[in-house]
């Protein structure tokens, strides 16, 4: 077999996302586009910032030398300067040039860090719902992904955390807004988990990490606020993408942050730029970190992706569907009304409408959908969620 055995296990469980807006594509071929209703993929679909798109052109058509030689492993020192002087005023933490690494989005980001952090058979505790790709990213720096599961209204269950501690404990990894759930996390519950944090650390005499995943950082709604990890964690660490908050996704830029105060801040550092090289991406691109330092702050228009969540909510629930309305992101997280989300999942894609099944983020018995689209999309696509739910006689 070409394939090794451990990557032909891992297509069994890869992303359920993918597959679906794969599937989509045929669909499409079938019924015809303007049949087929794809709430599967998070791509965003209000478009840049003006101010994106301006900063673009003008950088573009800069003449500079070296502009497209090689830099820095961590990236453009300006870019990250630019970075970090609005982090330290959002944040209200001393955050210099030296504690943010230009990554390849996200993605990226945690991969270095796992890589960085990760001695084989090292745990990284990751609440459920969750992007399924966190596991991956964790193997892939021979570390264990051990999954605990949130409340039943998605917020984080601190004692399970708490109990789900090991002296092999490396790092907790959040996420939020979360991804599938558009919970956000109070600053409360950020509070308790570095209070668990600190704990473990005395206990077990090592080190342990508060990693947060943050690529929809901007996108709240109805005035939540976000509360930053550094302002309760010392040991804290930001993976973040611009994908989201300019709408570049297929750019892959991002950057990773790291408190003035981590443990083994130097080797940390040193460690992360050496693996921002190995992992087989290097560098950020060098055109997006020239036109992200200009443009810090900047975000689309969050008010259109509100507005999409109110007309899907509103048209679902008088479908007779149950959900927790999302604080934050493009998602929206739906009780399946059968035991058998795939199933649930497969009978909207008969009516040419793509989601996602909860199974494909720890979460069965819920499917999520993708609100990131023309409300054309949303409204057009009601009428075959509520005859789905008629035939499936509800819960």
């Amino acid at each position: 077999m070409p394939v090794s055995k451990k990557i032909q296990g891992m297509l069994s469980r890869s992303s359920w996302i993918r597959k679906m807006f794969e599937e989509g594509l045929l669909l499409r071929q079938k019924l015809g586009p303007e049949n087929v209703f794809d709430f599967s993929l998070g791509n965003p679909n209000v478009p840049p910032p003006t101010e994106f798109d301006s900063a673009l052109r003008d950088v573009a058509g800069q003449t500079l030398p070296g502009q497209h030689g090689y830099m820095p492993n961590a990236g453009y020192p300006e870019t990250r300067e630019a970075i970090a002087g609005y982090l330290g005023r959002k944040f209200k933490v001393p955050l210099t040039f030296e504690h943010i690494i230009m990554t390849c989005g996200a993605a990226g980001a945690l991969n270095v860090t796992m890589k960085t952090i990760l001695d084989p058979g090292d745990e990284v505790i990751i609440p459920t719902p969750y992007f399924v790709e966190y596991g991956f990213y964790v193997d892939n720096a021979g570390g264990v992904a051990r999954l605990v599961p949130t409340k039943e209204d998605f917020g984080l269950d601190l004692e399970a955390i708490r109990s789900a501690f090991t002296e092999r404990t490396r790092a907790v990894l959040i996420n939020s807004p979360n991804n599938p759930t558009g919970r956000v996390y109070d600053a409360e519950t950020i509070r308790g988990l570095a209070a668990i944090l600190e704990e473990k650390e005395r206990l077990y005499n090592r080190a342990v990490y508060l990693v947060s995943d943050e690529p929809y950082n901007e996108i709240v709604y109805d005035g939540v606020e976000l509360p930053s990890i550094m302002e309760f964690c010392r040991n804290s660490i930001i993976a973040y993408s611009y994908s989201k908050c300019l709408s570049v996704p297929g750019e892959r830029i991002g950057y990773l942050a790291l408190h003035p105060e981590l443990a083994e801040l130097k080797d940390v550092l040193g460690g992360m730029i050496f693996c921002n090289r190995i992992l087989g991406f290097i560098n950020a691109p060098a055109l997006m970190q020239r036109v992200i330092s200009r443009i810090q702050g900047v975000q689309v228009n969050v008010g259109e992706y509100q507005r999409k969540r109110d007309l899907l909510c509103e048209g679902l629930r008088s479908c007779g569907y149950s959900f927790a309305k999302p604080e934050g992101t493009f998602y929206l997280f739906v009780r399946s009304p059968v035991d058998d989300d795939v199933a649930y999942v497969r009978a909207l894609q008969k009516r040419g409408i793509l989601t996602t099944p909860g199974v494909g983020f720890g979460g069965p018995g819920y499917f999520r959908i993708a609100y990131c689209v023309d409300d054309a999309t949303i409204r057009n696509a009601l009428p075959g969620f509520a005859e789905t739910m008629m035939e499936s006689g509800g819960r």
